[in-house]
């Protein structure tokens, strides 16, 4: 017999607390949250007594010896290879910034559905009340035994890199940060499409990042990887480059591989003559910067409600203009990368999601539309049934090729 799952109001005016409760009748993204947007479902089922002593006890004991035995049997014999978990602290939460780790609930559990809906990847979301470096890597590496696959999400700069880099040297597991990475990868297939439908090369394109966070620094390395022309970033104060004293210890790295050109200066310096601008940082670029592109540039203003570059405006300009808005063509959307980043992953048991792998998924993605590209297609749809197949299968190719794969 199912249970009941009661789920009393915990806003409402019932004489006790302060303030106006939100109104589900009257506010549908309050109705669709209310008690959560996920559960976890049995796979076997409980029917009878036999059942019981087969999925408990006495029987999950033969299996719990078993691995102990043979560690690598977890595998096989638990949920651990197919579940990912999804680790935040609630420092940089879409555009509501740090607000800490119950509030950032609600995208968390949207992270894991979307990673079941899209992927066929279980999550399991996990809010972090610390903000201390040390003590996320501790904890997550606490929980690893529990997980196939690291998900590192909203967790805010220059903290996430480190965060990031200590997990995977500490674990045998796949560890992602996606802000960084699933927005690099969505970036680069979107942008080797839109060169290829302007009969131009990546390695024929100069590329100007605005936002030096954690997407920022992720596109800027995906991009010199690929083969990219140049690239230069930009953070509030201008141009990323060798000769500034107020740079970190990422930003020196970024200053380190990009900008060949010896580019200084502002945001607004650096667009004069580019190919591509790449958006990540919010705040807006006049019109009279954008003019200054070369001709056929390509503009992803990617910020979120408010794109850098209205499109109204990029498109007087640009040959292709993507955002990160669903209401616009060329939605620059992670939805597109991570389930099946993780998907492949975890299909051969591979270790670690290496450079090559990502390569990989960004040139599955756009190899999926290649043959439809227009100027409002140049990356598919998040609901193109073509995509989570087309990059699992790509990742997992390239992991074996890397030799992080396990079987």
């Amino acid at each position: 017999m199912a249970a009941e799952i009661v789920n009393p109001r915990s806003d409402s005016n019932t004489g006790t607390g302060t303030g106006s409760a939100p109104d589900d009748a009257f506010d549908p993204a309050f109705a669709l949250h209310r008690g959560g947007k996920m559960a976890i479902e049995a796979t076997v089922p409980v029917r009878d007594k036999d059942d019981l002593s087969l999925a408990y006890t006495p029987g999950v004991a033969k299996v719990c010896s078993a691995i102990a035995e043979q560690p690598e049997l977890v595998h096989d014999y638990t949920w651990k290879s197919q579940v990912v978990a999804v680790v935040t602290d609630g420092t940089a939460v879409l555009g509501l910034g740090d607000i800490g780790p119950e509030a950032s609930l609600p995208v968390m559990e949207g992270k894991a559905i979307l990673f079941k809906q899209f992927g066929g990847v279980d999550a399991v979301p996990i809010a972090l009340g610390t903000t201390d470096t040390d003590e996320i890597v501790e904890t997550v590496v606490r929980l690893a035994p529990s997980f196939g696959g690291v998900n590192l999400e909203d967790i805010s700069a220059p903290r996430c890199f480190e965060i990031e880099r200590r997990l995977q040297e500490a674990l045998d597991i796949p560890v992602f940060h996606d802000d960084q990475h699933g927005t690099a990868v969505v970036t680069l297939a979107a942008l080797r499409n839109a060169a290829k439908l302007t009969d131009r090369s990546l390695g024929q394109l100069r590329a100007v990042i605005s936002g030096a966070g954690a997407a920022g620094v992720a596109i800027a390395k995906i991009l010199i990887e690929a083969g990219i022309g140049d690239v230069a970033v930009c953070d509030r104060k201008g141009i990323v480059s060798a000769d500034r004293s107020d740079l970190t210890d990422v930003k020196r790295e970024v200053a380190g591989f990009t900008n060949k050109g010896g580019l200084t200066g502002s945001l607004q310096d650096a667009l004069d003559g580019a190919d591509v601008f790449i958006g990540v940082s919010g705040g807006t670029v006049p019109e009279e910067a954008v003019a200054k592109m070369a001709k056929d540039s390509l503009i992803f203003a990617m910020a979120n409600p408010t794109p850098e570059i209205h499109p109204e405006i990029a498109h007087k300009y640009a040959a292709v203009v993507a955002t990160g808005r669903s209401d616009y063509p060329n939605q620059i959307n992670n939805v597109l990368a991570f389930p099946g980043i993780f998907a492949g992953a975890m299909q051969v048991r591979a270790s670690r999601i290496t450079e090559g792998m990502k390569l990989a998924a960004a040139e599955a993605l756009a190899a999926v539309v290649a043959e439809e590209l227009s100027a409002d297609r140049v990356i598919p749809s998040p609901f193109d049934e073509r995509v989570a197949p087309a990059v699992t299968a790509a990742v997992a190719a390239a992991a074996r090729a890397e030799g992080v794969a396990r079987r």
